[in-house]
């Protein structure tokens, strides 16, 4: 008796989803569709999945779909991936075209103060993330995903990035480590990805490697733009190689801090006064400012508990980080709020930037304000306070 390849979502009835059945036989192509939405579009996940196996050049063996409202490109992420499994020789994709809206682009120095993390295997999640205006999303590929699922993931990641609609939140992913990561790659730097997160990188040589795959797909795939990477930072060992992790790659925009494993690696418990991470928080966010990249905090774990959220933040933000990951959309909004400068700050960088612009038009050289002298890192400093009071006002 053949091999059957199933996958797809569990539980008794997963929203959003589907589960995919591929028994591959000499008989003639054979497809059935069992669906929640059957009477609506039964025949349209019946030709999906056909014009799918003519995209793989599949003309024979048995597909039994059981659908529970999965949109389309979950459907073709999780046919493909299952036909692969049979045929892991194949080297035909069946790629969904992608959407205008997923067309813009990035920059080096946008404002990254939220990123929300979200299980590359849970499409229900991604469909309308964007609409609580994170400044990134995160499709994670590795702790949220488990081993037996991170083939068929990246598939889902792919379509996800091609098809969905971030509402201009920066299109980030989270790889793996290693070759799982290397393969990663493949599979969203063709595919209009912005940012890519590295974990529990340790040494300069980890982002070397990467930076030379991305460039590689690049040209294979004719990508122009380049990828932007956040390292983050997890070990002890990484902390004190921060610096040269930095400065490894001229594609590196920020360096985060991931605090769970952190502490995991001191063998100490994470506590809510994070007197064990001061240290590390300190270092990362020197390190970034050394570098000439932005400084990005831990995520704060408890959903609930806005008040210590905020606290965290404004914490955060006194030591000179630019922004945080957060896990639940109710934490985004709070986040912006506390990172948003005071209006003390804005008076301040208003009169510089005022004093900037005054010493522009006469061609001097040098800003001063009252009898002191401004430096350009406070010029530069000062411009971006406007800027973000302009943004957090909308």
């Amino acid at each position: 008796m053949a091999k059957s390849f199933i996958l797809g979502a569990k539980g008794e009835k997963p929203r959003s989803d589907l589960r995919v059945k591929y028994t591959p036989s000499k008989k003639t192509l054979s497809i059935s569709v069992k669906s929640t939405v059957n009477t609506l579009f039964g025949k349209a996940i019946k030709q999906q999945a056909e014009d799918i196996c003519r995209d793989l050049q599949v003309h024979t063996g048995t597909i039994e779909i059981e659908d529970f409202g999965a949109l389309p490109f979950v459907i073709a992420a999780r046919l493909e991936a299952s036909i692969k499994q049979a045929h892991p020789d194949l080297q035909l994709e069946s790629i969904p075209p992608i959407k205008d809206f997923c067309m813009y682009a990035s920059s080096r120095d946008r404002f990254r103060r939220s990123r929300l993390y979200l299980p590359g295997n849970q499409s229900k999640l991604m469909l309308n993330a964007g609409i609580h205006k994170p400044d990134g999303i995160i499709l994670d590929l590795e702790d949220s995903v488990s081993p037996a699922e991170k083939e068929d993931t990246r598939y889902i990641v792919r379509n996800a990035l091609r098809t969905l609609d971030f509402y201009g939140a920066e299109r980030m992913v989270r790889i793996n480590q290693g070759e799982l990561g290397l393969k990663d790659l493949e599979f969203i730097v063709p595919h209009n990805i912005h940012l890519i997160l590295i974990p529990k990188v340790e040494s300069a040589e980890e982002i070397k490697i990467i930076d030379k795959r991305i460039l590689e797909i690049s040209k294979e795939c004719g990508r122009k733009k380049p990828v932007f990477l956040m390292p983050i930072i997890e070990s002890g060992r990484g902390v004190l190689k921060a610096l040269e992790i930095a400065e490894s790659s001229k594609n590196i925009v920020a360096l985060a801090i991931g605090l769970e494993d952190y502490t995991a690696d001191l063998g100490v418990p994470r506590t809510a006064g994070g007197k064990e991470s001061f240290f590390a928080r300190s270092m990362i966010v020197n390190t970034a400012r050394a570098a000439g990249v932005q400084a990005i905090d831990t995520v704060y774990s408890d959903v609930g508990n806005e008040i210590g959220l905020r606290e965290s933040v404004r914490e955060a933000k006194s030591l000179g980080f630019d922004g945080k990951g957060c896990i639940h959309p109710r934490q985004i909004k709070p986040m912006h709020e506390e990172f948003a400068p005071n209006e003390l700050e804005v008076e301040k960088a208003k009169k510089i930037v005022a004093a900037f612009k005054e010493a522009e038009s006469k061609g001097l050289g040098v800003v001063s304000l009252g009898s002191k002298m401004i430096d350009p890192p406070v010029v530069k400093r000062a411009l971006h306070t406007v800027k973000l009071a302009k943004m957090t006002e909308r």
